[in-house]
């Protein structure tokens, strides 16, 4: 049960109070509002378009997504759950991130092959950086704020943006059309996986060097980290699994069969649970991580996307 004190705030219509997860569902151009305590959707939010990237910014209170349909990125108020205010990007934007001071919002835009870096004060366009990689996906800072690791769907490389710098300084090869980046908490290693071909490459974020290989899974897609750094898990979109990894052998030691496309997720703070967006199944598989198993299935809106949780 929620705390007095937050029932009362949600009474008022302070919806930011946590946990919850919000899942930008791509076809019905809607968002999903999960109380994560009780696993079951509470609202939905329309943004009148194609929502795919998602963060939550501002404190808690409000959402940024990216929206192909407009070319923008989507302001999302979340004490009145509702679309604020579109930020007009390059064209087909898609995966976003958010510095770890909260002061950038980065969103890849993939027709440009630009990511562009929005100041959440202003919100509006500060500078572009143009990519090598070709179709640009997912924009993810590490942990320090210092770098965003890209990664390109027409591409064998991860790009890395110094931001401080405002341009790509480098480029790590992988495997064909990566897709999911994440990060270790301490910022030692990146894992991106690559989905053409079935692996995951850990990368060492101070030589910039991939450091280890891992197979995962038929389409390997998203990723995410445990809050303790143990564990990577792994979307497999044709497998309809999620692998996991364990960090300190840099090896699947299980595979969770979920809902059909797994593609992105989302883990609890306190890491007891992930939750996987299905895009062809229209659902959220709830993992929990200490039983690796499934223990609920919430029906959400048509291609979801994935999953952010504040």
């Amino acid at each position: 049960m929620k705390p007095l004190f937050l029932a009362a705030l949600m009474g008022a219509g302070t919806a930011w109070a946590s946990p919850y997860a919000y899942v930008p569902n791509e076809k019905s151009g809607t968002v999903s509002v999960i109380d994560v305590e009780t696993d079951s959707v509470v609202a939905s939010i329309e943004t009148g378009g194609r929502p795919r990237g998602i963060v939550v910014g501002h404190g808690g209170k409000s959402l940024y997504v990216s929206d192909e349909s407009t070319n923008s990125l989507l302001v999302v108020d979340l004490v009145q759950r509702k679309v604020a205010e579109r930020v007009k990007l390059q064209e087909s934007p898609e995966g976003v991130g958010i510095s770890p001071k909260g002061d950038w919002v980065a969103v890849a835009s993939e027709v440009s092959n630009s990511i562009n870096f929005v100041s959440p004060s202003t919100h509006k366009i500060v500078f572009n950086v143009t990519t090598k990689g070709k179709n640009p996906e997912h924009a993810n800072f590490s942990p320090d704020g210092k770098w965003v690791y890209v990664s390109a769907e027409d591409a064998d490389m991860v790009d890395i943006v110094n931001v401080e710098q405002r341009k790509q300084v480098n480029a790590v090869k992988v495997g064909m059309r990566p897709r999911g980046i994440g990060f270790l908490p301490d910022g030692s290693r990146a894992y991106v996986a690559s989905e053409i071909a079935g692996t995951v490459y850990a990368i060492d974020t101070k030589t910039q060097k991939v450091i280890a290989s891992i197979p995962s899974g038929n389409f390997s897609n998203g990723v995410t980290v445990h809050p303790d750094g143990s564990t990577v898990y792994v979307t497999n979109g044709k497998d309809a699994t999620v692998s996991v990894i364990d960090v300190a052998e840099n090896k699947v030691t299980a595979k969770v069969p979920v809902g059909k496309r797994p593609w992105n997720m989302a883990i609890t703070p306190d890491g007891k649970k992930l939750y996987v967006a299905n895009g062809r199944s229209g659902s959220v598989s709830v993992i929990d991580t200490a039983a690796r198993q499934v223990i609920k299935e919430i029906t959400v809106g048509e291609l979801p996307w994935g999953v952010v949780i504040q």
